[in-house]
């Protein structure tokens, strides 16, 4: 055979993966930053607020956000991911929701 024939046989060559990530379904994030303003024990409740975890997985995020700078600390649908944000913006910590 020759090779234009086979080159003719050959499925299309496709991207792998999304190139759309605006589109619905995609997870969103949120993202804790680290502000020093208030202390471990006050970020670890307001995460059990926002997103109903344990004092302990709260103060495991915090640590995280105080030694990394920041963390995402909950994923799923863009309304969701607002709502967590907002709860923990009720005390001023710094949010972000993103893709």
């Amino acid at each position: 055979m020759a090779s234009s024939t086979i080159e003719a046989l050959r499925p299309p060559i496709t991207q792998k993966g999304p190139t759309d990530t605006n589109r619905k379904g995609f997870p969103w994030h949120t993202i804790l930053f680290n502000c020093n303003c208030h202390t471990f024990e006050e970020v670890a409740r307001q995460l059990m607020k926002a997103i109903h975890c344990s004092y302990k997985r709260g103060m495991d995020f915090a640590e995280v956000v105080d030694r990394t700078g920041k963390a995402v600390v909950y994923t799923g649908p863009r309304e969701r991911c607002e709502a967590v944000a907002a709860v923990l913006g009720d005390i001023g910590l710094i949010v972000k929701v993103a893709q």
